[in-house]
């Protein structure tokens, strides 16, 4: 009776081994539809240039600042202004607060998202914390600057931009060596 159901058996074996391998393989595919989409918020993570935009000083668009450490981060860590209006094409830069409140030392990692997602292609960080690791020493605090645009070909149906970091945690795996560009805390 065993080999009556040894096709299915083995078809259903297949069958939950491609499910397997097609959830393994959506993580990237994911990541390549966002790259050429714009969807989901993703932010470039290289600095833009500074172009000569023309502003559009007919127009504003309002700028809410978002910061959450992630649930294992025990940083505050904060936007220096909540909500902000810009003409688009108009170089701003504004802060986010972190402040280290432990006993050790700390390195942390900012990845930023943007939304609505088709917005990230118009939002330009020109200067970011978020492009290095920022190590924090115990109970001190920094201003992480960040310098950005909004491209004035942004579309007329997007009047609000909401720029959102989650902060993480990334002192295991950081050394001496691996943050030749990461700031310390003053």
């Amino acid at each position: 009776m065993a080999l009556k159901h040894q096709p299915l058996t083995v078809k259903l074996a297949v069958i939950a081994l491609a499910m397997f391998g097609f959830g393994f393989a959506l993580v990237p595919l994911y990541d390549v539809f966002c790259d050429l989409t714009g969807l989901n918020g993703k932010t470039a993570t290289t600095a833009a240039t500074a172009d000569a935009a023309q502003i559009d000083i007919s127009r504003e668009v309002v700028i809410e600042f978002i910061a959450r450490p992630n649930k294992q981060m025990p940083w505050i860590f904060e936007p220096e202004v909540r909500r902000m209006t810009v003409h688009p094409g108009e170089i701003h830069i504004m802060n986010y607060l972190a402040e280290n409140p432990t006993g050790r030392f700390i390195v942390g990692q900012a990845v930023p998202s943007v939304s609505p997602g088709q917005a990230a292609l118009y939002f330009h960080k020109i200067e970011c914390f978020c492009f290095t690791q920022q190590k924090l020493d115990a109970g001190k605090n920094m201003l992480m600057p960040l310098q950005f645009y909004v491209d004035p070909a942004l579309p007329s149906q997007f009047s609000t931009i909401t720029l959102s970091y989650t902060l993480y945690d990334v002192t295991n795996g950081w050394t001496e060596s691996t943050a030749e560009s990461t700031q310390l805390g003053e």
